[in-house]
């Protein structure tokens, strides 16, 4: 159910762009109407694609996006009321401009992956260190991950749940043909990330030992984060379908706080970072996950024995 056991090159798998219209959107008629018999785009899918625009142009048009969503102008305008209520955009004439950046801007893969890269390269040996022969593993999108990525192909017999077309694709064409690798579908995000309904719906039928994720920031109050309203759906997805939760994310991820929250930090069992992470993250990630390891400050971990219990959604935690 939405799963595609990659036999093939995973790059094939058909995925929307942030920017393309939402799956159901419908066509308005000249008088404003919606066409008959169409599907309606939910709400969360609108808020979505308007703070995509956002993020990716800076401002956006009442115009364009009654066009791009197939809905009535009334509509987006009551669209952009809300999204200004919750102060993630400021409304202007004719439509509306970003005035959290810091919230919704999420650089691409390619300018994220020059970012810390010493830092996510030593955390990405640790987090593959927690991987044994045999597990079943989820990983989401990033760059961090993907470098963890790097280091599993050698593991023997591994299962991989993943929602990041590049993390599949070097599993596929570097790993071990006893591994399996499996890329769920949905609408794909400026991080290569496979989002929305169809991957959360897909996750939600799966069970595995360790999840892998990572994350756009992490803030004391606001916990885990990411800029993307569905891609922060599809994480919680993944991180209820884990029985342990590891987080990777270097130091420069501290204090930073996306638009949509993951998980609380309290949900990690353990936290990665490098070095050069402040003392004050240090002490509130170690009061708060299971433990927090530095690479390069300690022995490289031996890998985590699973034991039966509750997921990292569960309330037990």
């Amino acid at each position: 159910m939405g799963f595609v056991s990659i036999r093939v090159d995973p790059w094939c798998f058909g995925a929307y762009t942030p920017l393309s219209r939402p799956p159901g959107a419908r066509r308005v008629r000249a008088d404003g109407s919606d066409q008959e018999g169409a599907t309606r785009v939910l709400a969360r899918q609108r808020h979505a694609y308007i703070l995509d625009r956002l993020r990716a142009d800076g401002a956006v048009r009442v115009a364009d996006l009654v066009h791009d969503l197939g809905v009535s102008d009334m509509t987006v305008r009551r669209d952009l009321e809300v999204l200004h209520e919750q102060r993630l955009l400021e409304k202007v004439h004719g439509g509306a401009t970003s005035v959290a950046p810091s919230a919704l801007f999420e650089p691409g893969v390619r300018a994220k992956a020059e970012l810390q890269q010493d830092a996510k390269d030593a955390i990405a040996s640790v987090a593959a260190g927690l991987v044994s022969p045999g597990q079943a593993i989820a990983i989401s999108a990033g760059t961090t991950t993907f470098a963890v990525a790097r280091r599993l192909v050698d593991i023997p017999d591994l299962t991989v749940v993943t929602n990041s077309v590049p993390v599949a694709d070097v599993l596929y064409h570097g790993g071990r043909p006893d591994q399996t690798v499996i890329l769920t579908g949905g609408v794909r995000t400026p991080s290569d990330a496979l989002v929305g309904p169809f991957a959360v719906a897909a996750l939600r039928t799966v069970n595995v030992d360790l999840v892998i994720l990572g994350v756009h920031g992490m803030d004391t109050r606001a916990g885990f984060t990411t800029p993307n309203l569905l891609e922060a759906d599809t994480d919680r997805a993944l991180v209820e379908a884990g029985r342990r939760l590891i987080v990777v994310a270097d130091h420069s991820k501290w204090g930073v706080i996306g638009v949509s929250t993951i998980a609380d930090l309290s949900q990690a069992d353990i936290v990665i970072s490098d070095p050069a992470l402040p003392e004050d993250a240090r002490a509130t990630l170690g009061s708060n996950a299971r433990e927090l390891l530095i690479a390069g400050e300690a022995h490289r971990p031996t890998p985590l024995s699973v034991v039966p219990g509750p997921g990292p959604g569960s309330t037990d935690r």
